[in-house]
């Protein structure tokens, strides 16, 4: 990708002085924006998201060719040629991907700690982040920033019963939170399959619900079953009219970019699900009327 010495319309027009002049950085003073050579920035110790699609970055790298950098990263100054980034990873990551030299910062002054809080908080608060991501960063806060639960609530914005079912989710095995990460199943699924103590029966729900195309609604009566019972009912969900080399020919393989593009937009669990044949339906699954409400948004504009 083509290097850019300007950034468009982004805060690098305004930043930019009228000499071109390179910026001796040992001046720039804490709590203040300017433009940073992207060089002497270093990764953040403390980032809380480990995930970044490479589409995604891609497309963020497209736009700042175009626009240029809308908003600053935040840094704090560790020596006189180097800055350590609390938060807009993924806006130095695009603009290193556009070729640029410099990135507009706001520079301020903070300690492990605070820098750590600020971090784990700015993270939180978008909205790209998957439950597990979310879940840890509040960990973090209570444990390494030393934040109650109650404090904690406080500085995210959210209730302390929403902080709870987050923290909560950290008590599930592994594999389910992996299809958590990776969308397979929804917060909502996952909320449902915590109630269980046993892991066997956490995991074959997990499996049943990514295969059958489970709502939150059905995992929720199952589970309920599993108490009342102490068995889960076995799945109705293959209706055995349909020949099963049919089901296996309309598996849909080939459009499975399109599965995962509408997944990563839509921020949503999608299914292919053959009915007879080739024919079949396109599930979009949502987990209450705001996360609808937010999809058929999503489509409008699309």
């Amino acid at each position: 990708m083509a290097k850019r010495n300007a950034l468009g319309k982004g805060l690098g027009a305004l930043l930019e002085n009228d000499s071109k002049e390179e910026l001796d950085i040992s001046q720039v003073k804490p709590n203040s924006v300017a433009m940073i050579p992207l060089a002497h920035v270093v990764a953040n110790p403390f980032q809380p998201r480990t995930d970044f699609e490479d589409e995604a970055l891609s497309e963020l790298a497209e736009s700042i060719l175009i626009h240029g950098v809308i908003q600053p990263i935040t840094v704090r100054k560790v020596g006189a040629d180097k800055y350590e980034l609390i938060s807009g990873e993924r806006r130095t990551r695009a603009s290193i991907i556009a070729g640029l030299d410099r990135i507009p910062a706001y520079v301020r002054l903070a300690n492990d700690q605070e820098m750590l809080e600020m971090a784990l908080i700015e993270n939180i608060q978008r909205e790209d982040l998957n439950a597990i991501e979310i879940s840890l960063s509040y960990k973090r806060l209570l444990d390494e920033c030393g934040l109650k639960q109650e404090e904690l609530g406080e500085r995210v914005g959210k209730k302390r019963s929403t902080v709870n079912n987050y923290l909560r989710l950290l008590k599930l095995p592994e594999s389910i939170q992996a299809a958590l990460r990776t969308q397979e199943i929804s917060m909502g699924h996952a909320r449902a399959l915590v109630n269980i103590d046993d892991v066997k029966v956490q995991e074959y729900l997990c499996k049943r619900t990514v295969a059958e195309g489970l709502s939150v609604r059905k995992v929720e009566e199952l589970v309920k079953e599993y108490h009342a019972t102490g068995e889960v009912p076995e799945s109705t969900a293959v209706d055995t009219t349909i020949p099963k080399e049919k089901i296996e020919k309309a598996n849909f393989k080939e459009f499975k970019p399109y599965k995962d593009l509408l997944k990563e937009r839509l921020d949503s669990k999608i299914e292919f699900k053959a009915t007879n044949g080739e024919e079949g339906k396109l599930i979009i699954h949502f987990d209450d009327k705001p996360h609808l409400t937010d999809i058929l948004e999503k489509l409008r504009r699309i």
